[in-house]
């Protein structure tokens, strides 16, 4: 049975402290493109009493970039990011991760916001009514089974938002509202581990925006979709590099796709005053394998996405290096 958004309240606040007192009620939901929410809306797997449509607040609409950083709001859409000069100058790998992002109507609704606080994704969850009812629900929606992995006791759906490991591998950082007031914390402290709740945000808290400052001195990104363009990546990856005398002096690998949250691989400061070659790359490549995990989420193998990822990772870090 899907949902009659009919019935569904939305109120458009003006400012974000009128958003925030607005989704303090219980069943209310943010939304500003809308093309993730208002689809699992219908589909009945997630549900509203109360749209809180922050499309209309200006506060969360604006991207300064400065010297050698840039804040982003929340609400600036997609298609933003990919043709912003002071973005693609300083940023080029969000301009990378920003222009794979679903179709260009996609992106011209959808929003900075809605990407990193994207919903998680799995074969037994992202169907319609009647399918999920047949196949028993899942522990993400009105079951008490993980059917990736039956015998565990957290679900595993995937986190599969593009722009997610660019700003890790950006060392990024968030600013949060909510009924106490703003926060700020990195990027990565916004994620665990769950696929029923991997978001960190406290009911009615809102991200306001993005703030990075420019710390490597190349970036890439680059993901695996079994179509050209549209889908979610079965496997991301986007590296920060930086090189000094032909050595490895910084270097981060953000992932998605691959787990319910996106990550940064660990381990590689082992890997500082290196010099990128094979014996080097092999390193990368077993280090991805080791932590890129996935499970049986997608169509597409789970075996297959890791080393894809890991390939992928491979052929970046060399590529920047040269």
């Amino acid at each position: 049975m899907s949902v009659e958004l009919a019935d569904v309240v939305v109120a458009q606040p003006a400012t974000i402290e009128e958003a925030v007192a607005l989704a303090a009620d219980a069943g209310a939901r943010y939304v500003a493109g809308g093309t993730d929410l208002i689809v699992n809306m219908r589909r009945g797997v997630t549900t509203a009493a109360r749209l809180v449509d922050i499309s209309g607040i200006a506060a969360l609409k604006t991207i300064v970039v400065e010297a050698n950083g840039a804040v982003i709001g929340g609400g600036v859409e997609i298609a933003r990011l990919v043709g912003h000069d002071g973005i693609a100058r300083l940023f080029p790998v969000i301009a990378q991760a920003a222009v794979t992002i679903a179709a260009p109507a996609h992106r011209n609704v959808a929003t900075v916001g809605g990407n990193l606080c994207l919903d998680t994704r799995c074969i037994y969850y992202n169907q319609s009514e009647w399918w999920r009812r047949s196949n028993g629900w899942c522990l993400k929606n009105r079951g008490d089974t993980c059917h990736v992995a039956p015998r565990g006791e957290r679900c595993h759906a995937a986190f599969s938002g593009d722009l997610a490991p660019a700003l890790l591998a950006l060392d990024a950082e968030v600013e949060i509202a909510g009924s106490a007031g703003r926060r700020r914390m990195p990027l990565r402290d916004l994620y665990v581990e769950d696929g029923k709740a991997h978001l960190t945000l406290a009911p009615g808290e809102l991200l306001v925006c993005v703030r990075v400052t420019r710390k490597m001195d190349a970036f890439a990104y680059e993901k695996i979709r079994q179509r050209g363009a549209i889908d979610y990546p079965l496997a991301g990856v986007a590296v920060g590099l930086t090189m000094r005398e032909r050595r490895i002096a910084d270097l981060r690998i953000g992932l998605t796709g691959l787990a319910s949250y996106p990550f940064l691989a660990a381990g590689l400061e082992n890997l500082v005053g290196r010099e990128v070659d094979d014996d080097l790359l092999k390193e990368i490549d077993r280090a991805v394998q080791r932590q890129a995990q996935p499970m049986r989420t997608t169509l597409a193998a789970a075996h297959y996405r890791r080393l894809a990822a890991a390939a992928v990772a491979r052929r970046l870090v060399a590529r920047l290096a040269a």
